[in-house]
């Protein structure tokens, strides 16, 4: 029997419409069911999208309650507040966002037990951990959208200074999504040529270069809030990215959020590790050497995400 693609998508904000317009777009799934608490909007999305089917090809897509998602084969989760004013604290954001998700785990668990999800909403990594912490299903089958979108930005920027596409450069940013990520010179390539310390295509090594390019892609998210108010477009195709990983069991690399269980010695926290994604989820761990300053650095980054959520009633 040929299996109906059945896609449930959890907000739909920035994010979530950014999301749903790529899926559809790439004709990722053969359905689409978007859940919000305004359920207008919703409805408007699904209706937008449908209108452009004669170009992409027969997508479905409806707005639903949470008990239409029972065939879904994969959940997004880019529901959760924003900040409600200049001075609400990080943590009186996180415990909102961590209530929000308290709900709709708890949905889910009841309505779409047999699903992935997949957590875009920030901080990813955090809502990550509680999500798997809340949720009955195993750690595998929830995962972060993480770094790849930093990994995309770190990509984009180096192959950019070497003059080659993206897609040729191989080079990772673990850890948090946020601030104490770690970029791995250690190795990163193009064409099987490590960068660190050489000469590639004609440009050599340049230390003070090189971490410009990392801040860029670090700071990347400040500086595109600055000008347009919020981040959408780009993390809507990284999602597209892993979902189409996961229906097409791809077994693909990349860097998402889960729980490392032990590599480079780090515990009970969600960061990203490079990971095998197919049907399953993440299928398998992909633990590359580091050098001593990477691995302490990823290290730090985990406890910079466990104080993170310090105070939090999981």
């Amino acid at each position: 029997m040929i299996q109906r693609r059945t896609v449930g998508i959890v907000g739909t904000g920035q994010v979530g419409t950014a999301a749903a317009y790529a899926i559809y777009n790439q004709n990722l799934a053969s359905e689409l069911l978007l859940v919000d608490q305004d359920h207008k909007k919703a409805e408007g999305e699904a209706m937008d999208l449908m209108h452009g089917q004669l170009l992409v090809g027969r997508v479905t897509c409806r707005a639903v309650d949470y008990d239409a998602l029972e065939n879904a084969q994969v959940v997004i989760l880019s529901a959760g507040a924003s900040q409600a004013s200049p001075d609400e604290s990080r943590l009186e954001l996180l415990k909102r966002n961590a209530d929000i998700y308290r709900q709709i785990i708890s949905e889910l668990d009841r309505h779409a037990p047999n699903a992935i999800l997949l957590i875009a909403t920030n901080p990813v990594d955090v809502l990550t951990y509680i999500s798997q912490e809340l949720s009955e299903r195993p750690q595998e089958r929830i995962i972060g959208t993480g770094t790849l979108l930093d990994t995309a930005r770190f990509r984009a920027l180096l192959g950019n200074h070497y003059g080659v596409d993206p897609k040729s450069v191989h080079a990772y940013i673990l850890g948090e999504h946020g601030d104490s990520e770690v970029p791995i010179w250690s190795n990163a390539t193009i064409g099987g040529q490590r960068i660190l310390n050489e000469t590639v295509l004609g440009r050599p090594w340049d230390q003070e270069t090189m971490d410009g390019l990392y801040e860029q892609a670090r700071n990347a998210a400040y500086e595109i809030i600055e000008r347009k108010g919020y981040t959408d477009t780009a993390i809507g195709v990284v999602i597209a990215r892993i979902l189409r990983a996961i229906l097409e069991d791809q077994r693909a690399v990349m860097p998402v959020s889960v729980r490392p269980n032990g590599a480079y010695g780090i515990h009970d926290v969600a960061l990203s590790t490079p990971c095998v994604v197919g049907i399953e989820g993440v299928a398998e761990h992909v633990s590359p050497t580091l050098s001593r300053e990477e691995t302490s650095a990823l290290q730090a980054s985990a406890d910079a995400l466990r104080e993170s959520r310090a105070g939090l009633d999981i």
